[in-house]
């Protein structure tokens, strides 16, 4: 009689840890991959229309402009305001400029999510292996950021080589990160502002327009406000993190610039509040009704 077969050997165990590692970064390999290929395709539907490409993009480049003749305008006739310079400034102002680009042409989407709600168009949203907040995000792009980062890139690079500053390698990757940071700090502050439709009920965003105007003075010093509005742009809606304070930071500018270095958690936290609002607001929709 044969003898039975060896039982085989038992496989290594995969530790859990290490498994959902894999897990994890595998979903955001993929939700990057999907978010990536969601922008290709509107960006190729929108370029269909040459024209309005260049509209948009000379009519954000013309409204930056406007903003720039404004400041230099200003600063010929008071060189010092309250103790900063043109260029200190301008870095601040070019901060808003690249932010504003970067998040209408990477989330543009944020800004039709009240439309999207209130019509019922989400419900296609739901029902595909895709995350629905970042379908929302992906979902347009806009032209216009091409203009807006055209000027506050342009901007950027004469503010830093018009500084006084020692650019040492250290300062760069520092100014990298907190670029990067402002960024995201404007796009997760949009993607909070606009959550709010799932409780107003209007197919157009004017509390989130609102809130963005109101970010208009992240342009500026942060010290030529009164304490009621430094609070609301540094506590409530922190579109300080957007621009002054990373430049405070960056320049060793004010007793506050270390909390400029706080601007990547900003970011972080703006992004999973736009994240938990719009689960919490999913909670509620009610669809379309048909």
């Amino acid at each position: 009689m044969a003898e039975p077969a060896p039982a085989p050997a038992p496989a290594l165990a995969v530790p859990r840890e290490g498994h959902d590692l894999r897990a994890a970064l595998a979903r955001l390999r993929r939700a990057a991959w999907l978010y990536r290929r969601c922008l290709g395709a509107h960006l190729r539907s929108v370029l269909e229309y040459e024209r309005d490409f260049w509209v948009l993009s000379i009519a954000a480049v013309l409204t930056q402009g406007v903003g720039l003749i404004f400041l230099s305008a200003v600063f010929r006739a008071i060189p010092r305001f309250e103790g900063w310079q043109f260029w200190d400034v301008a870095l601040i102002y070019s901060l808003v400029a690249v932010a504003e680009g970067v998040s209408v042409l990477l989330a543009q989407g944020a800004w039709t999510l009240a439309w999207t709600v209130n019509t019922g168009e989400l419900d296609p949203l739901l029902v595909r292996p895709f995350s629905p907040a970042l379908q929302v995000l992906s979902s347009q792009v806009g032209m216009n950021g091409f203009g807006n980062l055209a000027v506050g890139g342009g901007l950027l690079v004469a503010a830093v080589t018009h500084l006084d500053v020692d650019w040492t390698p250290s300062r760069v990757a520092l100014g990298v990160i907190l670029l990067v940071s402002a960024v995201l700090t404007k796009i997760g502050l949009n993607f909070v502002t606009n959550c709010t439709a799932f409780w107003l009920k209007s197919p157009f965003s004017m509390f989130a327009f609102a809130m963005h105007t109101l970010g208009e003075l992240a342009r500026f010093p942060l010290t030529i406000y009164n304490v009621g509005v430094q609070v609301v742009l540094t506590l409530v809606l922190p579109y300080a993190f957007m621009s002054y304070l990373p430049a405070t930071a960056l320049l060793r500018r004010t007793s506050l610039w270390p909390v400029g270095l706080l601007t990547p958690l900003v970011a972080v936290y703006t992004l999973l509040l736009g994240a938990w609002l719009f689960r919490r607001g999913l909670r509620r929709y009610e669809s379309s009704g048909h």
